[in-house]
């Protein structure tokens, strides 16, 4: 009787693996540091040229950075290399505002559903939590804390929908999603009735995830970013307003 080999993965890769498992299910964050070699060594079971090799290997495709005397840190490379051109085009064609808001209506509205559903008691303390801190922030008059609480609780409910594609793309595109939020709440000047508005929203949809109810969290999703829509397309037509009302008297 004749065996076939065992492919075997060798052990370098069988760490790397493990590594990138841990950066894809966001357990290990951009900016996160490795435990130090020792410590990380006996952690996983391995000798530490096993693992030196493994970062290596890491670090050459630009998912974690080594810092000479500084420990080596998990990049940003997920993020940035879809964002950073979106960023740009956005700032120059303030039109796609619009196509911002087509993305997060149907991105998120499917994030709170797959949340609904498997949301762990982990991941519900969290969303209490950045749902407390967005509740303050709006009770203040800080924009800068409102913008980024306002994210946080966004990004919560994707990372919490367990699909690693959904977290990674939520987290590549939290640069744009802070700098579309920041002015979504300029433009749509937050009244205190429009706090009120976007709180009970929020509300909705942190009530419908911790329910277990999806089709009631899509849908609050859903009513969230068409409320911010439509302010922010009656933003626009006043101001368009007050420029025809400037160049006729000018």
């Amino acid at each position: 009787m004749t065996y076939s080999k065992l492919n075997l993965p060798r052990i370098p890769d069988a760490i790397a693996h493990q590594l990138e498992t841990r950066i894809l299910e966001g357990s290990l964050k951009p900016g996160d540091r490795l435990p130090a070699e020792r410590e990380l060594a006996v952690e996983l079971g391995v000798s530490r040229p096993s693992l030196r090799e493994a970062i290596k290997k890491l670090v050459s495709r630009e998912l974690l950075v080594s810092r000479h005397g500084g420990g080596t840190y998990v990049t940003d490379r997920l993020e940035a290399s879809f964002i950073d051109p979106w960023q740009q085009l956005l700032e120059q064609h303030p039109l796609l505002q619009d196509d911002v808001l087509e993305f997060r209506y149907l991105l998120e509205a499917s994030a709170a559903e797959l949340a609904a559903q498997r949301a762990t008691d982990a991941d519900l303390r969290r969303l209490d939590e950045v749902y407390g801190r967005l509740d303050a922030a709006y009770l203040g008059d800080d924009r800068s804390a409102q913008v980024a609480a306002d994210v946080a609780f966004h990004l919560t409910i994707a990372e919490s929908a367990h699909n690693a594609l959904f977290g990674h793309v939520m987290a590549s595109v939290l640069r744009l999603l802070h700098e579309h939020v920041r002015r979504s709440l300029r433009e749509i000047a937050v009244s205190p009735e429009t706090g009120r508005q976007l709180m009970a929203q929020h509300l909705t949809i942190r009530d419908a995830i911790r329910g277990r109810q999806p089709a009631a969290a899509r849908l609050a999703a859903q009513t969230h970013i068409g409320f911010v829509r439509q302010r922010l397309s009656e933003a626009a037509a006043s101001e368009q307003r007050q420029q025809r009302s400037l160049r006729h008297f000018s």
